[in-house]
């Protein structure tokens, strides 16, 4: 792993800088060299995982961050939260190629909470494995919703309790970002909740539903009586007739846009919670 953000870190850890290293939609907080906290606009930020695990509430933390109140407490779950929040951050920055930008400045202010060298971040997210892999990407954590089956074949699966809550949480509206923000959870974790409830049949796959999304939304054409020819990229037949009409729409074309516009809504609603309720009863007596 040498991109050019993994030798800016190091050279940075050599220099003892300290600042904030910019890159792609987040930010690394270095304090000699170390990196202290991290955030993406993809993950869950250090704030809201605090204030979901009980260690502290929005007030107490606007405070604590504007210094008219004291730290705050430090200690194993602090320390562990801003691990997860920086790892978190660093899964998905690592993964997408980006510029790099670093300015000095003043120390983080959270910079007592924990204390990370470049190299035991790089073997963090190398050990999460391949960005790329198992089914869902993590570029499309903030780009693709999360829809559930709407038939479940007659079998018993075991779920976890974090995976229970984010299929819970699934609404066939929002992204993986969403949902991590909404339960106050890691963007990791649910990506990895999200991976393993497709692989058990509880969850559509990516490629369904960008496909369906797709077509649900057709791009604008030229197609139509009027409109530009240059913006139809499909090259034009040659002219056989001059004196025939030429705004005739061709009918394969028609028939498709016909069913860009009634197959998919129907199939892609949300589900019926009392009709999953009573899915979920069924199936456990007849297990």
């Amino acid at each position: 792993m040498d991109s050019e953000l993994v030798i800016e870190l190091r050279r940075l850890e050599q220099q003892r800088g300290t600042g904030v290293l910019t890159v792609g939609d987040g930010a690394f907080h270095l304090v000699e060299g170390a990196i202290v906290a991290a955030d993406c606009r993809r993950t869950t930020g250090l704030d809201r995982l605090a204030i979901t695990a009980g260690l502290t509430d929005a007030e107490g933390w606007r405070r604590a961050r504007a210094g008219t109140a004291d730290q705050l407490p430090s200690g194993p779950r602090l320390e562990t939260l801003a691990l997860l929040a920086v790892f978190d951050a660093a899964y998905l920055l690592l993964a997408a190629p980006a510029p790099v930008e670093f300015r000095p400045g003043p120390p983080h202010w959270l910079a007592y909470a924990c204390r990370i060298t470049p190299g035991a971040l790089i073997h963090e997210c190398a050990r999460r494995g391949d960005p790329a892999a198992g089914g869902w990407p993590v570029e499309l954590v903030d780009r693709v919703a999360v829809v559930p089956v709407r038939r479940v074949r007659r079998r018993r699966v075991v779920l976890t309790g974090g995976q229970a809550e984010v299929l819970a949480a699934v609404d066939a509206r929002h992204s993986i970002t969403w949902l991590a923000e909404h339960l106050g959870r890691t963007t990791y974790g649910c990506l990895l909740a999200v991976r393993e409830l497709t692989a058990a049949g509880l969850i559509e796959p990516p490629v369904m539903v960008a496909l369906a999304e797709h077509i649900a939304q057709p791009p604008a054409t030229g197609d139509t009586a009027g409109g530009d020819p240059a913006a139809d990229p499909t090259p034009a037949a040659p002219d056989r007739n001059p004196g025939a009409a030429t705004n005739s729409t061709p009918p394969l074309r028609r028939r498709v846009r016909q069913t860009a516009a009634v197959a998919v809504p129907d199939r892609w609603e949300p589900p019926d919670r009392d009709v999953l309720i009573r899915l979920r009863a069924a199936l456990e007596e007849l297990a």
